[in-house]
């Protein structure tokens, strides 16, 4: 007979144990599962995150809070129930969630589906999930608690790292490789050619793409998200990149470590872009450009050049023909040198106009 998920609780005095904070209250009180401020029950756990709900948290009928030090005094006031005390309460919520879901979550059943084609030189771990109509090309590596499920292509000499997980139709190209513990959604594709062409004579003439795409650890990547390989050298994802939907990688490009890209990114070829970097939706990067480590661009920005040095950069212009946008953004680089000069100048003509009523 089938088994049913049932969910389970969860002690405070054991999320405390295995994530840390300060509990104030019952170790021995059971929680179900987490919910918002404004929906959880006594049976549930909540969190704030932004003092600006401070109100909303000291009213809600949560079991439990995990909130800041600087938010529980005020909380604590009115709230009647448990409190996990802890520096960052959102990563701590993160934390928590994610142990939640491993309660109830079922893990694919190691082997192959008799659907999938598999060359006889791949290598796949026994306790490798392969799903239905999965296919995986010669000499491809599938490591241990590695999970394929249905549709996916694995193509010659990839390797998929351990515990990583291709959803649905992800199509993984030849020698490409993920490493431990990844993400990747559906409809993803990893390792497709580069937009590579020289032209002679009006006509483009293709440039093989002889690069991989080389994933590091703990790499979380969207559906629709393409990562072309490199053209001569690898396209380079380093560990703990998180990118978003509908982004797209260029050929030759370095992404440096914990660098996040909210959906609808574009980074052009051979970009080098630093770790720690986050990028709003839309961003857009243009090629052969280097961002420094921490540097944070705004969504919608046009980044077209290089940014030495870390800090929150926005731009946006409306659009207009190449040359006038050039003198334009020349103009507007002048600006503070202009309003400099034109203060002295109103200065100036005040002190004369002065002069000359005396």
């Amino acid at each position: 007979m089938e088994q049913t998920n049932i969910p389970r609780g969860v002690r405070l005095g054991d999320l405390v144990e295995r994530f840390g904070g300060q509990l104030i209250g019952n170790p021995d009180l059971v929680v179900s599962s987490i919910a918002p401020l404004d929906s959880a029950d006594a049976s549930q756990i909540s969190f704030l995150s932004n003092s600006k709900l401070r109100a909303l948290a000291a009213q809600s009928a949560a079991a439990a809070l995990i909130l800041s030090p600087l938010d529980d005094p005020s909380v604590a006031a009115t709230y009647a129930g448990s409190r996990i005390v802890t520096t960052n309460p959102y990563a701590y919520f993160a934390r928590a969630a994610q142990y939640f879901v491993s309660l109830e979550e079922q893990a694919p059943a190691p082997g192959i589906h008799p659907s999938a084609v598999v060359d006889p030189s791949a290598e796949v771990d026994a306790s490798a999930h392969v799903g239905p109509h999965v296919t995986i090309e010669a000499g491809a590596v599938v490591k241990a608690g590695a999970v394929i499920e249905h549709g996916c292509f694995v193509g010659r000499g990839a390797v998929i790292g351990e515990d990583s997980h291709l959803f649905a139709n992800v199509t993984f190209h030849r020698e490409c490789i993920i490493g431990a513990r990844g993400i990747v959604h559906s409809g993803a594709v990893i390792g497709g050619d580069g937009f590579g062409f020289a032209v002679e004579s009006g006509v483009y003439i293709k440039i093989p793409q002889t690069g991989r795409v080389v994933i590091g650890n703990d790499v979380d990547i969207g559906s629709n998200t393409s990562i072309d390989r490199g053209a001569l050298a690898d396209t380079v994802i380093e560990d703990g990149v998180k990118l978003d939907n509908q982004i797209q990688i260029g050929h030759n490009c370095h992404i440096g470590a914990h660098t996040a890209m909210a959906g609808c990114v574009g980074v052009a070829g051979s970009a080098r872009i630093g770790s720690r970097c986050t990028f709003g939706g839309a961003a857009m990067v243009l090629g052969h450009l280097e961002i420094a480590d921490n540097v944070h661009i705004s969504s919608g920005s046009m980044v077209s050049r290089s940014v030495l040095e870390p800090g929150q950069y926005t731009g946006f212009y409306p659009l207009a023909k190449n040359a006038e946008w050039e003198k334009s953004a020349a103009i507007v680089r002048n600006l503070n040198s202009m309003r400099e000069k034109i203060r002295t100048l109103e200065k100036t003509i005040k002190k004369l106009s002065e002069q000359h009523d005396d």
